[in-house]
C-alpha cells in the first residue's frame, strides 16, 4: 500500500495470504511484482501484463534457465515447485507449459 500499488480493499487473499492472480505472498509480490503495462503500480490483482511479467521475474529470481527443458527432475521443474510445493502443481504447470509452447510453435509455422 505504501508504494501505491494497492488499496486496503484489494488485500485480501487466500486463507494463506496469497494475493491476485499469481497468489503471491506479500513478501514475493514486495520482491518480484513489475509495473508491465505501464501504469505506474504493480497490479497482480487486475492486470493480466504486470501478473505475467511478475511470474516470470519471480522464475529468474530463482534462477529460471531459459530455453532449458522444465519437466519433471529438471532445475527448471524444481524453479516451479518453489512457487508452489506441490508436486502435482507443478506437474500442471509444466503440462500446461508444453501444451502452450507446442501451440506457439504451430503458430509460427508459416502458412501454405
Amino acid at each position: 500500500m505504501q508504494k501505491g500499488d494497492l488499496s486496503p480493499a484489494d488485500l485480501r487473499g487466500d486463507w494463506a495470504g496469497e494475493l491476485g492472480q499469481a497468489h503471491f505472498l506479500l513478501s514475493s509480490y514486495n520482491k518480484f511484482a513489475i509495473d508491465f503495462d505501464g501504469n505506474g503500480r504493480r497490479d497482480l490483482i487486475r492486470s493480466v501484463p504486470d501478473t505475467l511479467a511478475s511470474i516470470a521475474n519471480y522464475f529468474r529470481g530463482y534462477e529460471w534457465q531459459p530455453r532449458q527443458p522444465y519437466g519433471e527432475g529438471t532445475a527448471n521443474f524444481e524453479v516451479i515447485r518453489k512457487w508452489n510445493k506441490a508436486l502435482v502443481y507443478a506437474k500442471t504447470v509444466a503440462a500446461f507449459s508444453e501444451k502452450l509452447e507446442a501451440h506457439v510453435a504451430r503458430a509460427e509455422q508459416p502458412r501454405r
